[in-house]
């Protein structure tokens, strides 16, 4: 009886390992579906092969009897191939009836097969008989159980798609294998001659230590498939957002992403190569992504030992090296006079020769506390008006290129927003209680006609500095409520939209007045409208902050405080500030749950929002481990991040947020 019950279990956890590789095929992927739907089919079929032969431990028959290995491994074909067929036919976008029975009954002679071609493996020195009738009843219910499970899965694909449907699916399959298997052993009828010898217990069964062995290796198998699977999901997941796909090197993220853990100074050259559109335009955009491969292999092949190659937009490659000395400047130096020596000379690519115009700057930060501006320094040199594009390789000097770079952004904001360089994004905020959009953020990005997409770490703090983000925010406050109005017109609904205001501009009398009159001229509900404000907001005036934090909140704004834990806010006044919302920084939650120190940080703060009665919104969420953890940590935690949901533009948003929860529930 024992062995019945394994062999059921290693059924339906080889059905739900299929079930679960099988998902991935309608996921898009560095891996082509073809992948993962021969993976999904080779897990079902071993585990059809290793329910029959450890179903057949469970039976004692007075005989002697031994395996022939070669008709046990051919036994496993037709399995893997019905699996095959099977999820071919389950994942085709257009189906019909005749199409699901057939399937169903492909399967069904499927498991059969390797039921009766693993019973023709076991040698005897007895004749046996098939009951036909006990045959076809067995194999029309393993097709019933077979159908019932497609209609579960093609159902869970458009309205439920989670952990309860796939396991009753794999419950489904595996009871179709468990009954071809056990319904087919009581079709057979065994004679053996009068003077047949009986064989003991020894002779005719097999030895508990082979289930034991077997039992073990298939599920070992199977649960290694699906770890495997889970890892490659989340390998794939970090090459998309990390590297860029064409030349493999990691992005700007990545870079980003590098320079916020680093804690030391560091060297930076970025290779910007001029008016590279050119070549998409003549020639063709497979020709200029050739080009970009030769480049990368040029770039690559001339790399400093101790430097890191990006690859930036379109256009830009940048070395960084994790030191400021004098010799290792020097080194990095040498490397890209030697590049722009080779990229003087014309580049064959299938028989066109093309010259790319080009310049290298270097910027080296010794702080690592200002290292943000180390990119917009090499931005700086490349708007110096006496480079030509002529391969020149220039050390960033702050005396000459920063104050052109800073006063090139900040006189062409205004043109910026006329000639909608200027964009807004929106990042989606899920509520893991129902699966739901529990909200947006609105963040600003600039496409420079110059310097193609800059990142708000490089031109927010110029225009900061420079008086001009109150006018920027107010033009994001007016066009977030004017897409909030289109929104409503549309009958889509999204929750409250986060919009950040920068730290000087909390206490101005200015800034509540622009907010009052644009949500009034767009028919905009105060209390649709969350302000994000940083800690550092209270910092330089505490109690005008709160004073004005308090306006806000009566004229029905939701407050949130951003970024909590990085600042140097006291906890005293954080029981004083009327804030209705705390974001914790994305920098507690990148090692969570793995560091037991940041998993204990978060926790307390976890307890501090609670207690004082505020929503807690956790940034920066990219693993299912960092969702499992803040999912336990916390009662109602609303998670943003790239795991969910990259920023996107409004009208991407409207076809991300349809069928939210079917997209969702089986990533949380």
């Amino acid at each position: 009886m024992v062995g019945v019950i394994i062999s059921i279990i290693v059924a339906c956890i080889a059905s739900f390992t299929a079930l679960s590789l099988n998902e991935r095929v309608q996921k898009n992927s560095f891996f082509h579906y073809l992948f993962w739907l021969i993976l999904a089919s080779i897990s079902l079929g071993l585990g059809i092969w290793a329910m029959h032969f450890v179903g057949m431990t469970a039976i004692t028959l007075p005989i002697s009897m031994h395996y022939n290995w070669i008709l046990t491994f051919v036994s496993l074909i037709p399995g893997v191939l019905a699996s095959f067929i099977f999820f071919y036919w389950v994942n085709k976008p257009i189906q019909s009836w005749w199409k699901y029975i057939i399937a169903s009954i492909l399967m069904g002679l499927g498991i059969a097969g390797v039921h009766y071609i693993g019973i023709r493996s076991m040698e005897m020195d007895v004749q046996y008989v098939y009951d036909r009738p006990t045959i076809f009843i067995a194999l029309c219910i393993s097709i019933m159980f077979t159908q019932t499970a497609l209609f579960s899965i093609k159902y869970s694909s458009k309205k439920t798609k989670n952990f309860i449907t796939k396991t009753f699916s794999s419950i489904l399959i595996g009871c179709a294998i468990a009954t071809t298997h056990y319904v087919g052993i009581l079709a057979i009828s065994v004679y053996a001659p009068r003077d047949y010898l009986v064989a003991t217990a020894e002779n005719h069964s097999m030895h508990n230590t082979f289930l034991g062995v077997t039992v073990t290796f298939f599920l070992g198998m199977l649960i290694g498939v699906l770890l495997l699977s889970s890892m490659m999901d989340r390998y794939v997941k970090y090459r998309a957002n990390y590297f860029d796909n064409l030349t493999m090197l990691p992005n700007r993220r990545s870079f980003e992403s590098y320079i916020e853990k680093s804690v030391i100074g560091q060297t930076l050259a970025v290779w910007h190569l001029h008016d590279f559109g050119k070549i998409n335009q003549e020639f063709s955009f497979m020709f200029g992504d050739e080009v970009i491969q030769h480049l990368t292999k040029i770039f690559m092949d001339y790399k400093p030992p101790s430097a890191r190659l990006f690859k930036f937009e379109s256009n830009r490659f940048a070395y960084i090296m994790r030191t400021t000395d004098d010799t290792n400047i020097h080194e990095m130096l040498i490397a890209m006079e030697k590049i722009a020596e080779i990229l003087k000379r014309p580049i064959t690519i299938k028989n066109k020769k093309i010259v790319l115009p080009g310049v290298c700057a270097i910027s080296a930060v010794k702080d690592y506390r200002d290292l943000h501006s180390i990119y917009s320094n090499a931005l700086a040199v490349f708007n110096d008006s006496s480079i030509e594009h002529k391969h020149e390789v220039i050390m960033f000097d702050p005396v000459i290129h920063t104050h052109t770079f800073e006063k090139e952004l900040v006189d062409g904001i205004e043109k910026a927003m006329i000639n909608k360089e200027l964009y807004l994004v929106y990042q989606p905020k899920i509520n893991l209680r129902n699966v739901e959009v529990a909200g947006v953020e609105v963040l600003l990005r600039w496409n420079n006609s110059k310097y193609g997409f800059l990142s708000p770490a490089v031109f927010v703090p110029i225009l900061e500095e420079n008086s001009k983000m109150e006018m920027v925010t107010d033009w994001i406050v007016e066009q977030a409520c004017k897409q909030m109005y289109q929104w409503k017109k549309e009958n889509i609904s999204l929750g409250k939209v986060a919009i950040n205001i920068p730290g000087h501009y909390v206490t101005s009398s200015a800034l509540l007045k622009r907010l009052i009159s644009i949500t009034s001229s767009y028919e905009i509900c105060p209390n649709e409208i969350e302000l994000e404000i940083t800690e550092t907001s209270f910092v330089s005036n505490i109690e005008e902050a709160m004073r004005a934090v308090g306006v806000f909140r009566e004229k029905g704004f939701s407050v949130a405080l951003d970024d909590f834990g990085t600042g140097v806010s006291s906890l005293s006044y954080l029981k004083q500030i009327p804030i209705s919302t705390l974001k914790i920084d994305k920098t507690f939650i990148e090692e969570v749950p793995n560091s037991h120190k940041d998993s204990l940080i978060v926790q307390a703060i976890i307890a501090l929002g609670t207690s004082l009665g505020l929503e807690i919104v956790f940034e920066g969420v990219e693993t299912k481990e960092q969702v499992g953890f803040l999912r336990a940590s916390c009662e109602n935690p609303i998670l943003q991040g790239y795991y969910f949901a990259k920023p996107m533009r409004a009208e991407e948003l409207f076809h991300w947020q349809e069928n939210i929860k079917q997209k969702f529930a089986d990533k949380i």
